[in-house]
């Protein structure tokens, strides 16, 4: 797996505690230019394989619905996943899944970021999908404000072309794929983000406590059949 420079957190990723959901809100930034980027007209790309950790057979799946511009995403994805991980997807307990769900939150980064993270899946792998997606939550606060420059000089620290990501979110080359993803989110009648389901079982909030009793539950179950 590569490694990445964790520079700093910011104040609306990994100082939010609350654990709360995300609904829609606000707008965001616009233009690229000070990137200096010339990449040309990517192709767009309407499928992806779903991002995910862990093995494909295991007995419990975890599917997680975020939006980036989300602040309790940001405390999830850096004070509850990482617990998630260490103990059940390293250990090989449980298959994870990432959805995205765009609220919006941020009428252009919400989007924008899920995009971007979409560019670095395509480009590198799906470890490097959810690394580069903790880092957009740690520089939650820049991302709706600077938004090109940190998607681009994150995928570089990633040894991912980070103009391509950038003009892939210029140019809204992965949106189908979110929208799919989106799509899904809402038929299924999320309202807020994040939305962790275990085994097809929405849990009652994102928090670490609820997730490890949802998740031990179902390991207990399938253990028994």
């Amino acid at each position: 797996m590569r490694t990445t420079r964790r520079a700093y957190l910011a104040a609306a990723g990994g100082a939010v505690t609350a654990t709360a959901g995300c609904l829609g809100g606000g707008s965001g930034t616009a233009g690229m230019a000070d990137l200096s980027c010339d990449v040309g007209q990517l192709d767009q790309v309407n499928s992806l394989p779903r991002p995910s950790l862990g093995p494909d057979d295991a007995a419990v799946t975890v599917s997680a619905y975020e939006d980036y511009a989300c602040p309790h995403c940001a405390t999830y994805s850096l004070n509850v996943f990482p617990k998630v991980k260490e103990n059940y997807i390293d250990t090989g307990k449980i298959r994870y899944r990432f959805f995205d769900f765009p609220l919006p939150v941020n009428e252009q980064w919400s989007w924008g970021g899920a995009v971007a993270a979409r560019a670095v899946q395509d480009r590198a792998d799906a470890e490097t999908f959810f690394e580069y997606g903790k880092t957009l939550f740690e520089r939650q606060g820049d991302l709706t404000s600077e938004g090109y420059s940190v998607v681009h000089d994150a995928a570089e620290e990633f040894d991912v072309n980070g103009c391509e990501v950038a003009a892939s979110v210029d140019q809204e080359t992965y949106k189908s794929v979110v929208e799919s993803d989106r799509q899904r989110a809402v038929d299924a009648g999320f309202q807020s983000t994040p939305t962790i389901v275990v085994n097809g079982e929405t849990t009652a909030d994102p928090s670490w406590s609820t997730v490890k009793q949802a998740i031990d539950g179902h390991l207990k179950s399938a253990s028994k059949s």
